[in-house]
């Protein structure tokens, strides 16, 4: 079975991502074969969520950890830590591994 892999493209300076912190991203996300099926770039706003409890793909929660503020990093997610057997919509079929580009703008944490 397919492994998640980290890729740093660049090392951020800022704050760190914690389990249960509010993070601001652009992103964008592939399919194995390179197709595009998302991007908030695209969509010319950020996506914000909670990390590291359950609210987004096993992926993010398991790749975004560690990741500071400024930085930029590469997730290849296999099926398995992304929607499995699900298909998403009519541009994730199921059983996919995803590739996520990733740009790391905002760690909010409870204690500011």
């Amino acid at each position: 079975m397919a492994e998640l892999e980290i890729t740093d493209i660049t090392v951020g300076e800022g704050k760190e991502a914690v389990k249960g912190a509010l993070i601001t991203v652009q992103y964008k996300g592939c399919l194995a074969d390179g197709t595009q099926f998302d991007s908030s770039y695209d969509r010319g706003q950020p996506f914000q969520c909670v990390i590291g409890t359950g609210r987004v793909i096993k992926g993010w929660d398991q790749g975004m950890m560690g990741m500071k503020v400024g930085g930029k990093r590469k997730l290849f997610v296999p099926a398995h830590l992304a929607y499995g057997e699900r298909q998403i919509g009519d541009k994730i079929p199921a059983n996919s591994d995803l590739t996520f580009e990733i740009e790391l703008l905002e760690v909010l944490t409870r204690d500011d």
